[in-house]
């Protein structure tokens, strides 16, 4: 039993020998790491922020950067579409002065007698087949919205007439709204393009030609959107068939010139005089009588119509999507400066939190 009580004894003198050891080191260890810290923030750089939320606003700053990046190619590429447009307006031109010259001779030789041509006769108008012009995409701004409520207002207001009414479309955005709202009233569709030629005129200008030749329809008017500037276009409306020999004959024209002064795009308009009227002697005879050649002319004059109306509003529609291309590059710029300043903001806070700690901790040490 004695013994016992030894071993015991033994036991606790060496545990309380040992133990000062063990605590000085822990002690030196926690000092080391104090120590090592301190001199960890001396050497570290202020501008580096680890913060989330500062993070999370630069990865946004370099994305809407890129957004601007896109936007403004965009827009150059519809600039350059543009002026595809202007040269493909200004290479039908010369035929559209000869045949409204020859037009315009034609009706002279005639001496003014009454023209029994069916595209010349005024009915009484008990059906409308509207021809409405519209984009095959979007990102233009306003410019299919403004068209297809012109159109959808027109097609009202000849219903409540007691008159009926039909679509031939042309642009996908069209042929999409009015395909859920009026389906039963869609005559033909066709696709628009961003390129539109002689052979796409053509297949439109045979539709509404055999339509109302076939007295299926009385009138067909035209719903388009005329070209003004690179900031303003205007829906517009006209009657398309039946022709009046006045209007062809005395009606000027204007073309446009896509311009960049400055750095700036604009646009010039230059208002042409009508064609001069062609001399045909009265010693010079017709294979034809006049009038047919007249009634042969018209469906080339519908074509070049309906083209130059097609060329316009595909202008239209690049210009509105230049417009909003711009808007969309200015929001951009201006979102990202307001994000920098935030980082900015956020930045500093951070860098202020890690002084204070470092402060803090410096003073707990004294």
């Amino acid at each position: 039993m004695k013994f016992f009580y030894l071993a015991t004894l033994l036991a606790a003198a060496n545990a309380f020998t040992s133990s000062p050891s063990v605590i000085s080191s822990v002690g030196e260890k926690s000092l080391n790491n104090v120590f090592a810290d301190s001199s960890a923030h001396r050497t570290r750089r202020a501008t580096i922020v680890m913060d989330g939320k500062a993070n999370a606003i630069r990865d946004r700053i370099t994305s809407v950067k890129n957004t601007r990046k896109i936007t403004m190619a965009m827009k150059l590429v519809a600039a350059a579409k543009v002026r595809r447009a202007q040269d493909s307006v200004m290479a039908t031109r010369p035929f559209s002065e000869t045949l409204q010259s020859v037009f315009g001779g034609l009706i002279n030789r005639i001496d003014g007698t009454d023209l029994d041509l069916p595209l010349l006769t005024q009915r009484e108008v008990k059906k409308v087949t509207l021809l409405v012009i519209t984009g095959d995409r979007g990102l233009c701004g306003g410019y299919n919205s403004f068209m297809i409520k012109k159109a959808e207002a027109r097609y009202l207001e000849l219903t409540k007439q007691g008159i009926e009414v039909d679509f031939v479309l042309v642009g996908k955005k069209g042929i999409s709204y009015f395909e859920r709202r009026y389906p039963s009233d869609i005559r033909k569709t066709f696709e628009c393009g961003q390129n539109p030629d002689a052979s796409q005129a053509l297949s439109i200008s045979e539709e509404v030609l055999n339509t109302f030749l076939s007295g299926e329809t009385d009138a067909v008017e035209l719903l388009y959107t005329k070209f003004v500037s690179l900031i303003a276009s205007t829906p517009s409306t006209r009657t398309l068939i039946p022709f009046s020999a006045s209007e062809i004959t005395n009606k000027g024209d204007e073309v446009f010139q896509l311009t960049s002064d400055g750095g700036e795009f604009g646009v010039e308009r230059t208002e042409l005089e009508v064609a001069e009227p062609q001399e045909f002697g009265n010693d010079m005879i017709f294979e034809q009588e006049p009038a047919q050649i007249v009634n042969s002319i018209l469906p080339l004059y519908l074509n070049g119509q309906i083209l130059r109306t097609i060329q316009e509003s595909v202008a239209s529609e690049l210009a509105a999507r230049m417009q909003s291309m711009q808007s969309a590059s200015d929001n951009a710029g201006e979102l990202a400066k307001n994000l920098s300043m935030e980082y900015n903001r956020a930045r500093q806070a951070a860098v202020t939190q890690e002084i204070l700690e470092i402060v803090s901790g410096a003073a707990a040490l004294e």
